[in-house]
């Protein structure tokens, strides 16, 4: 998986100059300063432009063309990286429960072995910026509040927890996927014009490591910071501009407008 990927010039669009150990710390640090670097935004989907789920295409999107993408780009690729630096990786297929119950495998996530299995996720939006212990039962600290991991006879489900209350995330097992297998579900998703990512562009990432945040959206630009969020309204001329400010990236070649269909 790793051999299409040159891992300095990836830690360089990380901006991670730290020096790499197999250990909680070093994947804690490169999972923040992923969330940071590389935003998750849905801009090509939304376009109707096309995406895929191979190294060949998220690699160089992310590295050299310095954009982000959704959870089959970003997560495959980091997963890639996470590879070529030494780490025990396995991809793992997962069925989004934001909506409601839902048992088709339409997310892609990241199990990486250290001295116990962690949860990592680079791709899922607002959700745990910190990797979780896929052992532990309890609450536990993702970086951003609390989460949990709550075994079933179907799999595992990724809770967040406010006032002790879980609410469902994904629902995963713990079985090795390869890039192909999520094909289909990054096929239907972004051909459907009725689903979220064909509706309104985004795009959103942490500030400096979190769990501060920014999410620019179709009509306004969102701040999280200290637990306060503030909005203000972007127009429609000033969409790019504001997207290159806090992204650092511009619309897709070709394009004029971030609003527009």
């Amino acid at each position: 998986m790793a051999e299409l990927l040159n891992a300095q010039r990836y830690l360089d669009r990380l901006g991670f100059g730290d020096p790499i150990g197999h250990d909680l710390p070093t994947l804690a640090a490169l999972q923040r300063a992923h969330l940071t670097a590389v935003p998750f935004e849905n801009l090509h989907v939304f376009h109707g432009l096309g995406v895929r789920t191979d190294l060949a295409w998220s690699v160089p999107k992310v590295v050299d063309q310095r954009r982000g993408g959704w959870c089959f780009e970003l997560n495959g690729a980091f997963a890639a990286l996470l590879e070529a630096l030494g780490f025990d990786v396995l991809l793992l297929g997962a069925a989004v429960l934001l909506d409601g119950p839902n048992v088709v495998i339409d997310h892609l996530a990241i199990e990486v072995a250290l001295d116990q299995p962690y949860l990592v996720d680079v791709g899922f939006g607002d959700s745990f910026i910190a990797p979780l212990a896929l052992n532990r039962r309890g609450e536990q600290d993702g970086g951003n509040g609390l989460y949990e991991l709550l075994p079933s006879s179907q799999g595992t489900t990724l809770a967040s927890v406010d006032d002790g209350v879980p609410t469902a995330q994904y629902r995963f097992k713990r079985v090795a996927h390869v890039l192909a297998d999520f094909d289909p579900a990054s096929n239907s998703l972004q051909a459907d014009p009725a689903l979220q990512w064909r509706q309104k562009p985004f795009a959103a990432r942490l500030l400096e490591g979190g769990p501060d945040r920014v999410t620019l959206l179709g009509d306004r630009i969102k701040f999280c910071r200290a637990g306060e969020t503030k909005e203000t309204p972007v127009a429609e001329h000033e969409w790019e501009a504001t997207l290159i400010e806090w992204f650092g990236m511009g619309l897709p070649h070709g394009l004029s407008s971030g609003c527009g269909d």
